[in-house]
């Protein structure tokens, strides 16, 4: 359905409420951008255009890099404190217009077809159903249409790799539901989509890794 037809009665049933982590999110994610994160997001987004759909749009970090040439992003966040901030951003920031909504990445409160590029950014990690977010997104994508991603995944260092599997369940108790260990490159394409473009690299913050480090950025597009 189209997101401006949404009850207030289904914006409550997609609420997804993380106190803790949405009152700690902000400071993390200037953190990042203040470190690099906000030439990633300028990377990812490069040339889009047309109308976007932007899955777990957190504070609305990726606004404001949105080019010209885009016409409307919907941008679907679940978490309400994370939502305000988004929509807050919405209206300060985004040099392109930017529609707020509530909602689920495995349940996308958008019609079929509708979109010329879905942006997940920083948000596969957290998701429950990867493969169902990914079968949204694919769904809610014209023909033509293309996925832009930037996310945290699990390295391909077995060294480093046994640091994120001893990390994982406290960081995901603290992060919000946030996994260290996602093989998200791969899910991405068991999804239906052929990878384009892919940079994978290390974030280091002051020449220093952690544990969610390891980073793709990419552009892929539905399999015919």
């Amino acid at each position: 359905m189209p997101a401006s037809a949404a009850t207030e009665e289904d914006v409550m049933a997609k609420a997804v409420s993380h106190r803790v982590f949405a009152r700690l999110y902000p400071r993390i994610a200037a953190f990042a951008d203040a470190h690099g994160s906000i030439e990633h997001r300028q990377e990812m987004l490069t040339g889009v255009r047309g109308r976007v759909v932007e899955i777990g749009a957190g504070t609305g970090s990726n606004f404001r890099h949105y080019p010209p040439e885009v016409t409307q992003v919907v941008a679907v966040e679940p978490e309400p404190r994370l939502r305000a901030l988004a929509e807050k951003a919405a209206a300060e920031e985004a040099p392109v217009p930017v529609d707020v909504v509530a909602g689920l990445a495995e349940e996308l409160p958008l019609e079929d077809d509708g979109f010329d590029v879905a942006v997940c950014s920083l948000v596969l990690c957290s998701i429950k159903d990867v493969p169902r977010a990914l079968a949204e997104a694919r769904r809610v994508l014209n023909p033509g249409g293309e996925l832009r991603f930037y996310e945290h995944v699990r390295s391909e260092r077995p060294g480093f790799r046994r640091v994120q599997k001893a990390l994982a369940l406290p960081w995901r108790l603290a992060g919000g539901g946030c996994h260290l260990t996602r093989d998200t490159e791969h899910a991405i394409q068991e999804a239906g989509f052929t990878i384009q473009d892919i940079r994978r690299f290390y974030f280091l913050i002051n020449g220093r890794a952690n544990p969610a480090s390891p980073s793709i950025i990419g552009t892929a597009r539905p399999s015919t």
